[in-house]
């Protein structure tokens, strides 16, 4: 099973609890965890919502006042205390590390010397490890989420006032793609940034999938903007259709012409299927050639920086095409006690075109002591025996 995470409007830890809930996840599984917690009481209870007429689930966390500052020693201590299970626990210590290690940047002390505030709150710790108990719960083979919106303005935390998106969460973020969004507001926690960076596999669009189930879990705010909600999508991995072939091409007018055999050598070693030359003329009447390689998807890379490489080019073209191939076989044929390899094409089954490997001709024909044109057609005679074309 797979799942996407609509973050438009931002996420929360709660949000994501209200979200997973809302897809079935027993309210039970993040409740265990989190009672499994070595702190004060914590419960959490669910209500139902609407915003901007959309039902969904708003998980409340419901813990007494606390004026403790935990440090992130303090909280390694809790978890490592607590009764969870070990992938729960060691995924939650991962969350809190990333926060620590994040607030440590942006403060500019050790991640150790990090006095949580309202991050190392109780319900910050029910929110962390309900959260990754439910994605435990739920099994995912992969989890893909959308950019995420942050919101934009300023809020007053406990250092004072602070820009949004939170200095935090930008650093928990970073080299993920994330949106302000049209609320000025923070619509992204530290929390939910700290737990989307470790948990979240692939960002894009919703992936090709077979739906199962939808929820949506609801923060506490429901701004006029948009609805305030996550949206959680579950299903079973789509068709989709395979990545094709890919034409690189360019033209090219200012390379000496005795490189042009070593560069097809190059793009054929680097992985592209066939490599070729055309003549043509540019403008003002230059002569150039076009250097068009063939390449499967996973060479595409490899061949791009060989061209770069080889060539004067700046530029390349990339087109995808689509490719009739008919199915094929290696074989080879005993010709003048020597071996030349064929390939042999079948369609439908049919043998319906044999092709003789011509180095291995050219070898047999210097070993021999022979012109060529004679091999050739000894081991043309021989294939045509060998394989008769069918029809």
């Amino acid at each position: 099973m797979i799942a996407w995470l609509d973050l438009a409007a931002g996420a929360s830890g709660d949000m994501l609890l209200g979200a997973l809930v809302d897809v079935g996840v027993p309210l039970d599984v993040p409740a265990r965890a989190v009672g499994g917690l070595p702190v004060e009481p914590v419960v959490l209870t669910t209500e139902q919502v609407t915003r901007h007429g959309l039902g969904a689930t708003r998980v409340h966390v419901h813990a007494p006042p606390s004026s403790t500052h935990r440090t992130w020693p303090h909280v390694r201590g809790v978890l490592a205390d607590a009764d969870l299970d070990d992938a729960v626990r060691d995924r939650a210590l991962a969350v809190f590390e990333r926060l620590a290690l994040a607030e440590g940047r942006v403060h500019r002390v050790d991640p150790d010397e990090v006095h949580f505030h309202e991050v190392g709150a109780l319900d910050a710790l029910a929110d962390v490890v309900g959260v990754v108990a439910g994605f435990a719960h739920l099994g995912l083979d992969r989890l893909a989420a959308s950019p995420v919106a942050l919101g934009s303005g300023s809020a007053r935390g406990a250092h004072g006032v602070v820009p949004i998106p939170a200095p935090a969460v930008l650093e928990l973020l970073a080299g993920i793609p994330v949106v302000a969004g049209p609320v000025p507001a923070e619509t992204c926690t530290p929390t939910g940034a700290a737990l989307l960076a470790e948990l979240v596999d692939d960002w894009t669009t919703l992936p090709p999938m077979r739906v199962s189930r939808t929820g949506y879990g609801a923060g506490g705010r429901d701004p006029e903007e948009r609805p305030n909600v996550v949206r959680l999508v579950l299903g079973e991995p789509g068709d989709a259709a395979p990545p094709g072939p890919v034409v690189l091409e360019t033209n090219v007018d200012d390379l000496d012409p005795r490189l042009w055999p070593g560069v097809l050598d190059a793009l054929l070693a680097a992985g592209a299927s066939d490599a070729w030359l055309t003549p043509i003329l540019m403008k003002k009447g230059r002569p150039a050639h076009t250097l068009s390689a063939l390449c499967p998807p996973g060479a595409v890379a490899a061949v791009q920086r060989a061209v770069f490489a080889s060539t004067s080019t700046i530029g390349l073209r990339v087109v995808e095409v689509g490719k009739v191939a008919l199915e094929r076989t290696t074989a080879a044929v005993d010709v003048l006690d020597g071996s030349i390899g064929v390939k042999v094409a079948r369609r439908d089954g049919r043998v319906v075109n044999v092709s003789i490997e011509y180095e291995d001709v050219a070898a047999l024909a210097l070993a021999r002591q022979l012109p060529v044109k004679e091999v050739l057609r000894a081991a043309t005679a021989a294939a045509e025996e060998a394989y008769p074309v069918d029809g």
